[in-house]
């Protein structure tokens, strides 16, 4: 399987992924974890990623996101070329264009929930106000509570509201429910759902849990680096809905 468009989606792509491979080491210790992967992705698009561990997800997330490179192929994000880029323009990329959420929160402990998601609207052009991000997600009453007070859902939900007030065009989100109970878990996806519809960021998940997948516009498997499967959504689920 190459070029996975998404029919019926206007205007061009906002990635463009050509033959993209990564390795790792070499020799005895060489690790394939992309071959020769072809995607687009587009604008407000809501796609998700499912598949093994090993099958190459989290390297596609962080090549798109430019916080890795390509071994080989070809990776666009509108004029940008990430392929060609240096380290002082992938950075400046990720500042103006991404926002990451892991499965772990990396929140500043000595800092509020309002001054985490501050630091990053103090380095971006057209940021949203904090206290809007965290509205957003639904904790403007804790904006003033450290994350040591907050539950590990309400956490995650500040780690969204700060990938978010830079008014990213990207947001790539890796195992965002990983370490989050089944209800704290929907509650977060329902975050995730809001933000890509309502500010139309396009948004990639993974995810081993596939109940997720029906949230998306669009569901890619990996296997072995590469996308083994495809399929459209007619209908994206309500992440109240999901089971997690």
């Amino acid at each position: 399987m190459q070029i996975l468009a998404a029919s019926g989606r206007p205007g061009p792509p906002v990635f463009v992924v050509r033959a993209l491979s990564k390795t790792y080491g070499s020799g005895e210790t060489e690790v394939r974890a992309l071959r020769a992967l072809d995607l687009d992705l587009y604008r407000g698009e809501l796609l998700v990623l499912v598949g093994a561990s090993g099958s190459g997800k989290s390297t596609l997330l962080h090549i798109l996101g430019g916080l890795d490179t390509p071994t080989s192929g070809s990776v666009s994000f509108l004029d940008h070329d990430l392929t060609a880029a240096s380290e002082k323009e992938l950075t400046r990329y990720r500042r103006e264009h991404v926002g990451f959420v892991f499965q772990f929160y990396n929140l500043i402990p000595s800092l509020t929930a309002y001054e985490n998601v501050e630091l990053v609207t103090q380095i971006s052009e057209r940021p949203l106000d904090p206290a809007e991000a965290l509205d957003m997600v639904g904790l403007r009453q804790r904006m003033h509570h450290f994350p040591a007070e907050l539950s590990g859902g309400e956490q995650q939900r500040v780690a969204i509201a700060r990938a978010i007030a830079k008014r990213p065009d990207v947001l790539l989100c890796d195992e965002p429910t990983g370490a989050l109970d089944a209800d704290t878990g929907r509650l977060v996806l329902r975050v995730i759902d809001r933000v890509n519809r309502e500010l139309g960021t396009t948004t990639a998940i993974i995810t081993h849990n596939s109940p997720i997948a029906a949230m998306g516009d669009r569901v890619l498997r990996m296997s072995s680096g590469r996308i083994s499967e495809e399929r459209r959504n007619a209908v994206r689920a309500n992440p109240e809905e999901i089971f997690c």
